[in-house]
């Protein structure tokens, strides 16, 4: 029998069911990449996440036969729905094993969650955080995961939501580069030297993790800033901002942080880090002992992770695409890395993904967004 049952957010033994039903269900998976348990009680935290702050969230488990088969979260991001002028609800978190009666339970409580509160469509996956994943994987599962950049899930999930009537919202695509193959034209390098010299705009580099850190609210800022074009977009709060900067900061790469001036003004930024998926498999979602695990495989991985590449409208017809490309590569190739991920790019956001293609990079994997008028 399929019951639903509403997590107290305040009674530890219901949160760690919650948390702990991922893990068991993904224990045999190759390709899943645990999150960190810290990041995971963080988000069922009313007091201490932001996004609480804002917004209203509520979080479910389905049992059948007293066993934990589903769980979602589902919420309204009331800045979102402001900014934009939509009445949406969002869920994530969701996980299922393949049982469409299951699914049906989840999503069915997810609607009726919604509806009293006025919103008339249901959108997700979309994470609480920006620097989470977005969408369920439908393409790419032989891929290992990259880091909890973005998601993985089986192949039955796509099934599951769609005979539910979910309909495609947009699709986020990532991009393998083989470093070998990956090669700026010479004419974008020139263009972004003449940048340069004419002092128009200026690639900062960082010296160390301290001066990096010193600068991390300004990061933060101008990555806010450069999304506003972006489907995804809505303005973030200090207490978000920080919590993308504090995650951020646990596997940066002093070297491979770069940002584009105008002036004394961030206008872009190219954010790269090393991948520490092996390292997260085997700290199985444990910070300590894991640490040891995630610091070793940040220092000894071949692949690096492009999760953050952005400049402000304004300046991408005046030399900055260019800026930000001939960077890229020099990322990529000058500190011994042989792969490569450019990690959950919009659709919308066309340019990037036509230059990408252009360059050598090759969409493997895609995660979708869906949306359901309720």
């Amino acid at each position: 029998m399929v019951t639903i049952e509403k997590v107290d957010t305040g009674n530890k033994k219901q949160v760690k069911e919650f948390i702990e039903f991922q893990y068991r269900l993904y224990r045999d998976s190759k390709q899943w990449v645990p999150p960190i348990y810290d990041d995971m009680y963080l988000a069922l935290n009313r007091q201490k996440h932001p996004f609480h702050q804002h917004s209203d969230a509520d979080f479910f488990v389905v049992l059948n036969d007293g066993k934990t088969a589903g769980r979602i979260a589902v919420f309204e991001n009331k800045v979102f729905n402001a900014y934009h002028h939509v009445k949406k609800g969002c869920f994530c978190y969701f996980d299922s094993l393949d049982d469409q009666e299951v699914a049906d339970a989840l999503f069915n409580t997810a609607f009726e969650w919604a509806k009293p509160r006025g919103l008339d469509t249901m959108v997700g996956p979309k994470p609480f955080s920006v620097i989470d994943g977005y969408g369920i994987l439908i393409d790419g599962f032989e891929h290992r995961q990259m880091m909890t950049m973005a998601n993985y899930n089986y192949p039955y999930y796509q099934k599951l939501v769609e005979n539910l009537g979910f309909e495609k919202e947009v699709d986020f695509c990532s991009a393998y580069i083989n470093v070998k193959e990956f090669k700026i034209p010479e004419r974008v390098h020139r263009v972004a030297e003449h940048v340069q010299e004419r002092g128009t705009l200026t690639v900062r580099k960082f010296k160390n993790k301290k001066e990096l850190v010193s600068w991390a609210d300004r990061i933060g800022e101008a990555y806010n800033n450069s999304m506003v074009n972006n489907w995804e977009y809505y303005p973030l709060s200090p207490g978000e901002i920080k919590l993308v900067l504090d995650n951020i900061m646990v596997i940066a790469d002093h070297r491979l942080i770069k940002i584009i001036m105008h002036g004394e003004d961030i206008v872009g930024y190219l954010l790269a880090f090393p991948d520490a998926s092996v390292g997260l498999q085997k700290a199985r979602g444990k910070l300590f002992p894991g640490i040891f695990h995630l610091l070793y495989s940040l220092k000894t991985t071949k692949w690096v992770a492009q999760n953050g590449i952005g400049i402000l409208p304004q300046f991408k017809g005046h030399g900055g695409n260019a800026l930000v490309y001939s960077e890229m590569e020099k990322t990529v190739k000058e500190f011994g890395f042989t792969d490569a991920e450019c990690v959950d790019i919009a659709e919308t956001a066309k340019d990037m993904r036509s230059d990408l293609e252009n360059l050598g990079a090759k969409i493997y994997k895609t995660h979708r967004v869906y949306h359901k008028s309720i």
